[in-house]
């Protein structure tokens, strides 16, 4: 078997669609084709299709980004299947996937328009990463000024953003006739349909007020909380589900055996039965939110930039550190379980354990370099409010101002040991100069308002910060954790 498509499902030896693909209907078109969205969303179509349900629910992608291009051509030459493995400590199991139906090249933006404005899609999805949503971290809200959005507004009937483009598909179906379609956000962002609102409104409001409020009143975005640790693809893994499992896949996807969608029940358009594929539906997502962004993207923060500096390549390599290790759990502990609301029919400490287990999986090959990824996007949202939180309350902020000094350090460039850290954030180029200047002038950093807003000119915050961070560059980073844990 050369390559993995319809015409070779039949040779497999592991499960595939237990489905008819040729009868599916498209009833999703979703932007970010990555593989958390293959993992995740598609995964539980996937599952609902073997069960002989949603199968006027198949998915359209659609690429936006020159870089979609690549994994366009390449699902399109397998027929859009996939494989994907799933792994716990124990085991690991492939199954073919098969729910994406077809993927718009990025630059067509006239089919996309053409798809948006078809009756028969219902749901438009987004995994766009959390840095796609034009959002100005000193206020916290969308961004109309920004120049992409506003090449948009000026010429509404050829967008080339994703919000550019579903105000368009919601012109057309308004303009038809159609209802509206629903927008659901799966992307790692507090209150995620209320931010992907305010940018779809906001975007149409600079060209056409009247669509802007038909689509307030008529669209609805859901809130969700998505959850499974879904590394990148390198030759590594296409290579072992070729040997492993006799599957040759250009793109497959490698995930760990856990996952959850915590989803509010709001589709006007209708749904695939989701609940039987075990998605949880909420009337509000808001506990859960907060729970998997402080807890497990604040966790995957702190386990980061530790082990970035000390060159630990992969994350569960990370776990097994005993200083790493104990970092997250003191952080974890001390200050930021403690930030977590309630949340209904949930130990917030047994949650953290399983999020420690999940990390620590050995087969999963998370790395590192992935989890300091876009700190400039994921710092604002997935560490600064907790600390924001606690100022308010009063409360020390001692193990998160380190982190955010780790992480200062780590956008210096250099590990501890002199190693050159490769760019490794959209804005790389502006938080270098920052992260060296602050070895002498920690203002220098903490003055970044996109980043930390008034929170960086706290001096309760500062002050460790700035501690904490001369402390790195004068002992090292294990010294530094060893101050801390010490404390």
């Amino acid at each position: 078997m050369d390559r993995l498509c319809n015409q070779t499902l039949a040779q497999l030896a592991q499960p595939g669609p237990g489905y008819d693909r040729a009868g599916l209907r498209p009833g999703i078109l979703h932007f970010g084709v990555g593989n958390f969205f293959r993992a995740h969303q598609a995964f539980y179509l996937d599952r609902l299709m073997n069960m002989g349900l949603a199968q006027d629910f198949a998915i359209i992608g659609a690429g936006v980004m020159p870089g979609d291009a690549r994994m366009r051509d390449t699902l399109a030459a397998q027929d859009h299947l996939y494989t994907l493995v799933e792994q716990s400590a124990e085991r690991s199991d492939a199954r073919v996937l098969g729910p994406i139906v077809d993927y718009i090249a990025p630059g067509d933006h006239a089919r996309v328009i053409a798809a948006l404005a078809d009756p028969a899609i219902r749901i438009v999805g987004l995994t766009i990463t959390e840095g796609g949503y034009f959002i100005d971290a000193a206020t916290g809200h969308f961004d109309p000024a920004h120049p992409a959005i506003a090449a948009d507004a000026a010429a509404p009937e050829a967008p080339k953003t994703v919000f550019g483009l579903i105000v368009a598909g919601l012109k057309a179906r308004r303009a038809a006739g159609h209802p509206a379609f629903t927008v659901m956000c799966c992307d790692n962002i507090p209150h995620n349909g209320d931010v992907t609102r305010e940018a779809v409104v906001e975007t149409a409001r600079l060209s056409d007020p009247e669509l802007a409020e038909w689509t307030l009143a008529h669209v609805a975005f859901p809130n969700a909380m998505v959850d499974r640790i879904t590394p990148a693809t390198s030759d590594r893994e296409r290579r072992m589900v070729r040997e492993d499992f006799g599957i040759p896949d250009a793109a497959p996807v490698f995930c760990e055996d856990f996952i959850q969608w915590v989803l509010e029940d709001n589709f006007p358009a209708g749904r695939p039965p989701l609940e039987q594929a075990g998605v949880e539906f909420v009337a509000d997502v808001t506990p859960w939110e907060l729970m998997k962004i402080r807890i497990l993207n604040g966790g995957h923060a702190v386990i980061a930039y530790p082990a970035g500096l000390l060159d630990i390549h992969f994350v569960h390599e990370a776990m097994q550190d005993a200083q790493v290790r104990a970092f997250l759990e003191k952080i974890e502990a001390d200050e930021i379980i403690p930030a977590v609301p309630p949340v209904p029919g949930t130990d917030l400490q047994a949650y953290f354990a399983k999020v420690a287990e999940r990390c620590a999986n050995p087969k999963i090959g998370d790395t590192v370099r992935r989890l300091c990824l876009d700190g400039s996007n994921r710092q604002p949202k997935f560490i600064v409010p907790t600390i924001a939180h606690r100022l308010e309350r009063g409360l020390p902020v001692e193990g998160l101002a380190l982190e955010s000094a780790l992480w200062c350090r780590y956008c210096a460039g250099t590990t501890d040991s002199g190693a050159v850290i490769e760019p490794n954030d959209p804005n790389w180029d502006s938080l270098l100069p920052k992260a060296q200047a602050a070895r002498t002038d920690p203002a220098a950093w903490l003055g970044m308002a996109e980043i930390y807003g008034a929170t960086g000119q706290d001096p309760r915050f500062a002050e460790p910060f700035g501690r904490w961070l001369a402390m790195l560059w004068d002992k090292g980073t294990r010294a530094t954790l060893d101050a801390y844990l010490g404390a």
